[in-house]
């Protein structure tokens, strides 16, 4: 049977194609959260408009580097077609760069669709969702859409390393049909060290998938994880173009696994094409071989900057090799984002398991100074016994209702 062409990954069969068209029915009213979601709900209750410091949703103030900027304008005049082809040069570009074969990776409007997909894919009502606690939100309410069990796994030594606990993670669940890593991990920013990610891979029970979120891999020192895939595992591995490359606003990013696993995701929403903006600006990013080490390096330096002067402080953080971290405001995390809000700065939420901790995202120099201002400003506020607005409950009814 001659496959159908891929738009840039592994090859689609006519059965698989036609099964897309089921799949596709039945999750047309599926809601695909991104990390812009869950900060614009916050957001929402503070500011009507884009106004103020926005280090909340772990967004790259950089933008787009100029390279990429140059090729978004070249490419406008063609964006009347379609240009599969340029999606297919942009994949064999990255899959030549970590020396993959096309066929292992699918390239996707974000990485958030095949994140979604993965966890509605393989698992169920019988099959949980594995994650750490705290970490990435949208995993747990994709699987509301599967109805299956979410085992939230608390991080290890949260006082200190706060990484993924590997071990009491594999084992959670007889049967889990997905175990979820961010690496580095968002909210906390920490590494989960090589040797962990090797026993998550080597241990997980057979026939469940170890989704490796690798969105922010670019901005620390961690190993990446594409070998895994290399080797044949049942793993998935995540990139994005939203963080480090500036590119949130424009939606591109990777799935990169064995062929059989990204033609199950495929089905559920993988034969959408990238913006050819989006497509053209990856191209350009990935062309750049000073990209990379260079906002590395300058992202790296404002965030220890500003860890060192909260420690300064004396304000617990966790160890960061990402763009955002939590500190502990020791007090109720609520209470200082309206505060923070008061004064134009608006910072990132709060997750249950730490009540009293907040994200906050790395922005620029500038960004940072202000943020400074505010929190000595905000501190002296609460201490002092001054009342800001609450913020507002979070729905628990679906993630239908997350903005309302």
């Amino acid at each position: 049977m001659q496959p159908f062409p891929s738009f840039g990954s592994s090859k689609i069969s006519r059965r698989s194609f036609f099964r897309f068209a089921a799949g596709a029915s039945t999750l047309a009213g599926v809601p695909i959260l991104t990390e812009a979601h869950f900060a614009q709900a916050q957001r929402l209750h503070f500011a009507p408009s884009n106004q103020g410091i926005h280090i909340d949703a772990n967004e790259n103030p950089l933008g787009p580097s100029e390279g990429a900027r140059r090729a978004v304008a070249e490419i406008i005049p063609r964006g009347g077609r379609y240009l599969f082809d340029v999606q297919q040069e942009l994949v064999a570009t990255f899959a030549k760069m970590e020396g993959l074969s096309t066929e292992q990776v699918m390239a996707f409007p974000g990485s958030s669709g095949p994140l979604h997909y993965t966890v509605l894919a393989f698992t169920g009502p019988g099959k949980p969702l594995v994650i750490a606690d705290p970490g990435y939100e949208a995993p747990a309410w994709a699987a509301k859409v599967s109805n299956a069990p979410v085992i939230r796994v608390p991080l290890a030594d949260p006082a200190g390393a706060a990484a993924h606990d590997v071990k009491a993670m594999v084992t959670a669940a007889s049967t889990p049909g997905v175990i979820y890593i961010c690496n580095p991990n968002n909210p906390t920013g920490t590494v989960t060290s090589r040797a962990e990610m090797e026993y998550a891979a080597g241990n997980a029970p057979k026939g469940t998938i170890l989704l490796i979120d690798e969105a922010y891999i670019h901005l620390s020192d961690a190993t990446p994880s594409v070998d895994f895939v290399k080797a044949g595992k049942d793993v998935i591995v995540l990139r994005t173009f939203s963080k480090l490359y500036g590119m949130a606003g424009l939606r591109l990013g990777f799935a990169v696994g064995r062929p059989d696993l990204l033609e199950k995701i495929s089905v559920l929403g993988g034969l959408n094409s990238a913006p050819v903006t989006a497509v053209a600006a990856g191209k350009a990013s990935l062309a750049d071989a000073e990209l990379v080490p260079a906002r590395k390096k300058l992202i790296g330096e404002i965030r220890a900057e500003t860890l060192d002067w909260l420690k300064g402080q004396g304000y617990r953080t966790t160890p960061s090799e990402s763009n955002c971290f939590m500190v502990d405001v020791r007090k109720p995390g609520k209470e200082f984002v309206a505060a923070m809000a008061a004064k134009e700065v608006y910072v990132g939420r709060m997750w249950p398991s730490w009540p009293t901790q907040v994200r906050i995202t790395v922005g620029t120099r500038d960004e940072m100074q202000s943020f400074r201002k505010a929190f000595t400003e905000s501190m002296a506020a609460l201490a002092a016994g001054v009342r800001f607005p609450a913020l507002p409950r979070r729905p628990a009814d679906g993630p239908g209702t997350f903005l309302t």
